[in-house]
């Protein structure tokens, strides 16, 4: 009987074997994985955006319901919601970010084109999306039907 102990002998034959490499190397690559973050440009500055578990913690305790319904729900989320969620997808990037500092990123904002409408379609939901609060499909899928929405109007 040969060594029973372990499976490095094991596991250095696998490796040996090239086509199984290939293989578990192909299957890595595919995976897909969501962008670390969303990026919000005013003017020359881009800002990170993301939201932490702390920070969506924060927000459902301020707002006392979960952060995809406030967002989410019924239309258009009024303008102080949707900047203090971005505040909160702002701040462990942004050190000492403040309420004040968003609204002013927003009023730089609308003065170069910026409207409340592109903020919620292309600053506030793609936010969530890298924030983990959809699967890659239903995030491709939304973006989508909010592009569409978008160009109706």
């Amino acid at each position: 009987m040969g060594n029973l102990g372990g499976i490095d002998e094991d596991m250095e034959q696998e490796i040996r074997d090239e086509e199984h490499v290939e293989k578990v190397v192909g299957i890595v690559e595919r995976k897909p994985k969501r962008r670390p973050f969303h990026y919000w440009k005013v003017g020359e500055r881009e800002y990170k955006l993301k939201l932490t578990t702390r920070m969506i913690e924060k927000l459902e305790n301020k707002y006392r319901q979960n952060v995809l319904n406030l967002v989410a729900g019924d239309g258009i989320p009024p303008l102080s919601v949707m900047l203090t969620v971005t505040q909160a997808a702002m701040s462990p990037w942004e050190h000492g970010v403040g309420y004040e500092d968003v609204k002013d990123a927003y009023d730089r904002w609308t003065e170069n084109g910026g409207n409340q409408m592109d903020f919620y379609t292309g600053v506030v939901m793609p936010t969530l999306a890298v924030s983990g609060f959809f699967t890659e499909k239903q995030a491709e899928s939304m973006m989508k039907s909010l592009q569409d929405a978008d160009e109706l109007l």
